[in-house]
């Protein structure tokens, strides 16, 4: 495994410690690898649903409220045992804002991991260069 991959997943268990999930009880990690370093998020609820916020979403936003400008990968992890946790669609229009060759990681319990480029996962998105 990639050594920043490792670290990444590592971190994104870590993130999942903090997670919001009293309804769902599906707790999420996520961490970003970025241009200003890692950034972690996890996922946090709302009993209106709507203002929930995906871990992914988390850990970018905290990324660029920090400065970064460029994320290359991303971490996942669920709570589902040895399913992988893929991103939303919403989290994936919010990750080709900021690099549509961006890497995810998609990890389970015991480590296991799969590496998929966002463009792979939306093939077709509506991006930046859309608005040209």
């Amino acid at each position: 495994m990639k050594q920043e991959y490792k670290e990444l997943i590592e971190r994104a268990f870590k993130a999942r410690e903090n997670s919001y999930s009293p309804y769902s009880h599906y707790r999420v990690g996520a961490c970003a690898l970025t241009d200003k370093g890692m950034f972690g998020g996890c996922n946090i609820e709302n009993a209106a649903y709507g203002p929930s916020n995906c871990a992914e979403r988390t850990a970018i936003f905290s990324a660029i409220a920090n400065g970064a400008k460029k994320i290359y990968a991303i971490a996942i992890i669920g709570s589902s045992g040895d399913e992988f946790a893929f991103p939303c669609g919403i989290c994936l229009q919010v990750m080709v804002e900021f690099n549509p060759d961006m890497k995810i990681i998609v990890a389970n319990e015991k480590k296991e991991y799969d590496i998929y480029k966002l463009s792979d996962l939306l093939p077709h998105s509506f991006g930046p260069h859309n608005l040209v």
